[in-house]
């Protein structure tokens, strides 16, 4: 079963920048997508960005559009979100996705995916 480890979560403040990282466990793990969620405290899991495995397609939740950026790294079967000009109201619980299942481009809702990472706090304060 591949496990999707997530890191660099922590506390930042207004307009500081973080890089979290998603590793799949296995090497020759091959999702047509991964993508990012999260979760604020006493909220839903709501859609953040994901990226098309195979032809690197973007998509962002508008809140997050211009701040964020997703990228991955093939060889690594890694994924990553670069976030940049940090809002107390992006504080919450990012969780990594990964879909093994084809959907037209169309990664933006919890169902689509198959497997999640435990986690990684994002706190930033004001």
């Amino acid at each position: 079963q591949v496990q999707l480890v997530e890191s660099g979560g922590g506390l930042v403040q207004t307009g500081d920048s973080l890089r979290l990282s998603c590793a799949a466990s296995e090497r020759t793990f091959s999702p047509f997508a991964m993508g990012w969620f999260r979760q604020a405290p006493g909220k839903e899991r709501d859609f953040v960005a994901t990226i098309i495995w195979t032809i690197r397609n973007t998509y962002y939740a508008d809140s997050v559009k211009g701040r964020f950026t997703i990228s991955r790294d093939n060889a690594e079967n890694t994924v990553y979100l670069q976030m940049n000009s940090l809002k107390p109201e992006d504080t919450a619980v990012y969780y990594c996705a990964a879909s093994t299942r084809p959907y037209y481009n169309d990664y933006t809702t919890q169902s689509k995916y198959n497997y999640w990472g435990q986690g990684t706090q994002v706190t930033v304060s004001s």
